[in-house]
């Protein structure tokens, strides 16, 4: 009986190297299912905020379409109906929504 109580208890102090390595294991699955597809997202908006020129047909997060007229250094201006001018911030262009509607209004034409 003593020597099956002695197995068990060696058997469960062995297991730092493996609580070591399931902590490793957790922290690679944080880093690629979220941390890195993060990431990318957020590169992505900057490299088109970056790209928008004039000219370029354009969606705010608040859903108001518009063309731009002017790139500033930290902002837009952007026409939203005829004589109808609006100063935006950089931030507030959503490159998701203008590339699901850039298509849609192409086809219109």
């Amino acid at each position: 009986m003593q020597v099956l109580s002695i197995l068990l208890q060696a058997a469960a102090g062995g297991g730092a190297m493996q609580q070591l390595v399931m902590i490793l294991m957790i922290i690679v699955v944080f880093y690629f299912f979220m941390i890195r597809p993060q990431m990318k997202k957020s590169k992505l908006e900057r490299e088109f905020k970056e790209s928008i020129k004039k000219g370029d047909k354009v969606v705010t997060i608040g859903g108001v379409h518009g063309k731009i007229l002017e790139v500033q250094e930290k902002t837009f201006i952007v026409e939203i109906d005829q004589n109808v001018k609006v100063k935006l911030e950089k931030s507030a262009i959503s490159a998701e929504a203008t590339k699901q509607y850039a298509p849609a209004a192409e086809t219109k034409k």
